[in-house]
């Protein structure tokens, strides 16, 4: 019982090494990265991990093509999701309203509205 769950640690430590030495500078990495640490329900690390995403992508918004700015609003949703999930509500909004403004999608506009009005 004790070697398994040591075998189950060192993988994830492995899986984990790996991931963070093939991101460097690279968001679609972090980007997965991120969604990763937070299937795992590690939120800290997956907000560390989209604001890479965003600080690496968000220099040059206006002249961004449509899939990198699309990548870059997912970050923020991602963000809003992650933050909701530790309770973070100001930031949640602040993130979601940012999604919406990069990329007014159905899904954006949704979660804006849901972070407004959570009972809903």
């Amino acid at each position: 019982k004790n070697s398994m769950r040591m075998i189950k640690t060192l993988l994830l430590t492995s899986v984990t090494i790996l991931l963070l030495v093939g991101c460097k500078d690279k968001p679609d990495r972090h980007f997965e990265l991120g969604n990763w640490y937070y299937e795992k329900g590690l939120y800290d690390d997956a907000i560390l991990e989209y604001r890479d995403v965003v600080r690496m992508m968000s220099s040059n918004l206006a002249s961004m093509p449509r899939e990198q700015l699309n990548t870059v609003a997912k970050a923020h949703y991602n963000l809003a999701v992650s933050y909701f999930q530790k309770g973070w509500m100001d930031e949640a909004r602040r993130e979601a309203d940012t999604a919406f403004s990069l990329w007014p999608s159905d899904d954006n506009r949704e979660l804006v509205l849901k972070l407004k009005d959570p009972q809903q």
